[in-house]
């Protein structure tokens, strides 16, 4: 009885020592495992600073733009401003250029017999004159001769 007693603490130890060689090799594995993880989340760590400074750089950049957008804005709508004075000056100009040849037109209407009158008595001066200097050449050539 003694033997079967020793042979089952000899089985024991056989089991037990074939237990820790198994649990040794998943340990083993487990730490390679762990040591794979270890470096992935080292080089995730790298990327992940580089993209940080990355997007830093960027805000940086884009609140440059977004000032010099905002600078370039302000400087439009002093131009769009005077564009503005411009186009009113011209209206005014033009309503009063309206205004003027209304007012021409009106006087010329009431005036019409007027005009008409003085453009005849313009015809007559011209035509005496004429005339006269017609006579007179005439005048001329004859004492010549």
């Amino acid at each position: 009885m003694e033997i079967i007693l020793y042979l089952s603490i000899a089985l024991i130890a056989i089991a037990f020592t074939v237990l820790v060689i198994f649990v040794a090799r998943t340990l083993k594995s487990v730490q390679t495992t762990l040591d794979n993880v270890a470096g992935t989340m080292s080089g995730l760590e790298k990327q992940v600073q580089g993209i940080t400074t990355e997007t830093t750089e960027l805000l940086h950049k884009t609140n440059l733009l977004a000032d010099d957008i905002q600078q370039k804005s302000e400087k439009l709508n002093t131009v769009v401003n005077a564009v503005q004075g411009v186009g009113q000056s011209i209206s005014q100009l033009n309503r009063s250029v309206s205004n003027v040849s209304t007012s021409v037109s009106n006087g010329l209407d009431k005036n019409k017999e007027q005009i008409s009158q003085v453009v005849q008595w313009s015809n007559a001066a011209m035509d005496i004159w004429q005339k006269w200097k017609v006579r007179k050449n005439r005048t001329k050539t004859s004492t010549m001769n």
